[in-house]
Order: structure tokens, then sequence, then C-alpha cells
């Protein structure tokens, strides 16, 4: 017996489900879909200027993984990871996912893997959810670095978990974490051309 999917749409922004439903659900083309707290969030593909933020990023972080192996066992963004918080009744899909260990479990891991640095650019609108929203639900995830780069600023700024707090660093030229040893992001150009 085929199993009917839920499917949602631009109009179900909004609309109240269930972090079970939702992470079955089959989201229609052309957007992107968050639950947040229970609330479907709906946003819309990230322009050129986000795409190009996140090119730049991987151009940095592509070769130092290339030589570096074995340290990141998966590099994810958008819909192919998820951070599901059950207590919160959230799903997010960061634009970018490093995760330093191996998934526990290869079919499902969604429930328990979660990502030791996660990068989120700031879309136009979306300020509050990147800055406020995410924020809380990666520090109680787990997440040990929410690195946030807003294109508004032309600003990064580094959330380092410290037990169950994040301190704020604001890089203005580089950054180099303890987690990826040998890499430093340059944070100048993450916003070239």
């Amino acid at each position: 017996m085929e199993v009917t999917k839920v499917r949602v749409g631009p109009a179900d922004r909004g609309r109240t489900m269930s972090l079970e439903d939702f992470a079955e659900a089959e989201g229609a083309p052309g957007y992107r879909y968050e639950l947040a707290r229970g609330v479907i969030e709906v946003v819309e593909i990230p322009g050129y200027r986000h795409g190009q933020i996140l090119h730049n990023f991987d151009l940095q972080v592509f070769p130092w993984e290339a030589t570096h192996s074995g340290i990141v066992h998966y590099h994810a963004s958008g819909d192919r990871c998820a951070i599901r918080l059950p207590g919160m009744k959230s799903e997010r899909h960061p634009d970018v996912a490093l995760y330093l260990s191996p998934s526990p479990d290869p079919v499902s891991p969604w429930e328990r893997w979660i990502p030791d640095i996660v990068v989120e650019v700031v879309s136009e609108g979306g300020e509050h959810r990147d800055y406020e929203e995410k924020r809380q639900e990666y520090l109680l995830a787990g997440v040990r670095e929410y690195w946030i780069i807003d294109p508004a600023k032309r600003a990064v700024l580094i959330l380092q978990r410290i037990g169950d707090t994040f301190r704020e660093m604001r890089p203005a030229t580089e950054y180099a974490t303890p987690l990826l040893p040998g890499f430093t992001l340059d944070v100048t150009r993450l916003f070239a051309s």
C-alpha cells in the first residue's frame, strides 16, 4: 500500500505542524521550508548575492578539506541535512553544516547527528530568524560554532560554544577555529564579487 506524503507549499506559511509530519512532508519546488517551534516557515530561494557568498566560502574550505582528510566527515547544505529539535518542535536546514564525527545512523541520522559548525548567510528579512531564533536552537542542539555571515553589514559573527552559552567574536579580517586545524576563514574574501 502506497503512503501519500503530506505536501507543503507557500500557502502553508504560518501553518502549525508536528515535527514528525514535517520531517516526512514533501515541499513544493521553488522554496525552502523549515519548521520553527511547530510553525512552517517558507523562505524564497536565496538570490545571487547569497549564493556568491556561499560559493566564496566553499572556495576557501574545499581546498583545506582536500588536504586535511578525515577531519570533516560530512559537508552539507540546505536539504542535504537537518537539525531536528523535538523539544522545540523545530527542524532547520542550515546553509552549510560541517560534521566532524561520523553519522551514528547512516539511514536516518537527523534525530541524533548534530553538526559541529553551522554557517548561515543572513537573508534580507531573515535577520531575527538567523540572529535570534537559530542562535537559541543551535545552542540547544549542541552546535559547537555558529557562523553568521551578514551581507548587509559585510561582517561575520562567530558564536563559539562555552558550556551552555555562546561567546561572540567579530573577526574583521580572518578567523581561525580550533575545530578545523590549519584553516583560516578570510572574511574579506567572503564578500568578493
